[in-house]
């Protein structure tokens, strides 16, 4: 048994988000397709003697008890009576705060790598249970792929996958939490939501274009609202060729979907000469 693995922790984008309803417990009732793309953090756990310890390279990620992959690795020692602890290192490439799931994906990667690690032997159910006690993306994160997303995010069904699409994102010099969207969102002001049945349509037809020209984001109600930036960056990405442009989760992450890998690494050249923080990737489908 190894002591020691690394595993990649991988972004997420939203190609819709629809909210339905809001349930008793204070959580939204959700509807919306999701997708894994390439760009990642790497995270390290490794056995010790005892405790938690948490390190990242990036001074915007808490290193305790908040830290939801620190929660991850405390939940599990718990839960199956461990009798060490473990040491988490994260090396951090997806932008903190940023509607692309890169917490929930780093605990996700904590929860699979404590399997292995410790030989628990948890099959994915087992997994996306543990990580829904944490957070509503987690157990998306655990399976990673093209999704639709149900309930609180938690009830998943497995989409054609959407693999090696090109894109562009973009965030402003900005941080959004995913509570004070939700908060202030007020169903009965949406007045355009996502066709869902079109957008499956759309990729089970590998038809891009169509795909990309219907993406809605009902949280973009709330936060290009207050932040009017977020329009400015999809119109400036569907200008320098998008096939179409949105928010992803509660944003404030903008992504861009181009029509192939030059097309976007032109956008990219024309968009590094703005404020905001520029990143190239493409969707990817494999199994983590």
């Amino acid at each position: 048994m190894s002591n020691r693995i690394e595993l990649k922790a991988r972004a997420k984008i939203n190609l819709s988000l629809d909210v339905t309803g809001k349930r008793p417990d204070g959580y939204h009732d959700l509807r919306m397709l999701m997708q894994t793309v390439e760009l990642h953090d790497l995270v390290r756990v490794e056995a010790s003697n005892g405790g938690i310890e948490v390190t990242c390279d990036s001074s915007w990620v808490p290193s305790g008890p908040e830290n939801i992959a620190y929660k991850a690795a405390a939940l599990i020692i718990e839960k199956y009576g461990l009798d060490c602890g473990v040491r988490i290192g994260i090396t951090k490439r997806i932008p903190v705060a940023a509607g692309l799931a890169g917490g929930s994906s780093d605990c996700a990667a904590v929860i699979k790598a404590m399997n292995s690690l410790f030989s628990l032997k948890l099959n994915a159910a087992e997994m996306m249970a543990l990580g829904k006690n944490i957070g509503a993306d987690v157990p998306y994160c655990i399976n990673g792929g093209t999704m639709l997303a149900e309930g609180i995010g938690d009830i998943l069904t497995r989409l054609e996958p959407l693999e090696g699409v090109d894109l562009v994102l973009v965030k402003p010099r900005i941080g959004v939490a995913t509570s004070w969207v939700y908060n202030n969102l007020r169903l009965e002001k949406i007045v355009r939501r996502p066709d869902t049945e079109l957008l499956l349509t759309a990729l089970k037809e590998k038809r891009i274009d169509l795909l990309a020209r219907n993406m809605v984001n009902v949280l973009e109600t709330v936060t290009q609202e207050k932040y009017s930036v977020i329009r400015d960056i999809k119109e400036k990405l569907v200008e320098l060729g998008a096939l179409g442009s949105m928010m992803s989760g509660s944003g404030p992450t903008v992504f861009g979907i181009f029509e192939d890998q030059a097309s976007a690494k032109k956008a990219l050249s024309v968009l590094k000469n703005s404020p905001w923080e520029c990143i190239q990737t493409k969707t990817i489908c494999e199994e983590r």
